[in-house]
């Protein structure tokens, strides 16, 4: 197998070079806020293990499929004005699927 251009922590870190991060201190306080959208990417055996309240599941193999209004798998969802702030368990997954979704 040939050697990867770019290591995954290099993908990584060029993600969140570019993208909006937020703290967890600043998610708690979004948490009720109806202007919000938390969107969790995990896989469904890591959301069973818990979960944040109201959060939305869209599992990182169809967030693209998903958020695309034009993919016959589009979630109404995401065609609302609210702000999305999408997460995962290290924020690795979440910083690529950002910098994905804003190309």
């Amino acid at each position: 197998m040939a050697k990867l251009k770019k290591t995954a922590a290099q993908m990584v870190a060029e993600a969140r070079a570019r993208i909006e991060e937020v703290e967890t201190p600043d998610l708690i306080a979004m948490v009720d806020d109806p202007n919000v959208v938390i969107v969790d990417i995990r896989d469904p055996r890591e959301r069973e293990r818990g979960h944040i309240p109201g959060s939305f599941h869209a599992p990182r193999g169809m967030v693209e499929f998903w958020v695309d209004p034009d993919s016959p798998y589009h979630k109404p969802i995401f065609s609302e004005d609210k702000k999305f702030v999408f997460h995962c368990a290290s924020g690795w997954r979440s910083a690529l699927t950002v910098a994905t979704l804003q190309d």
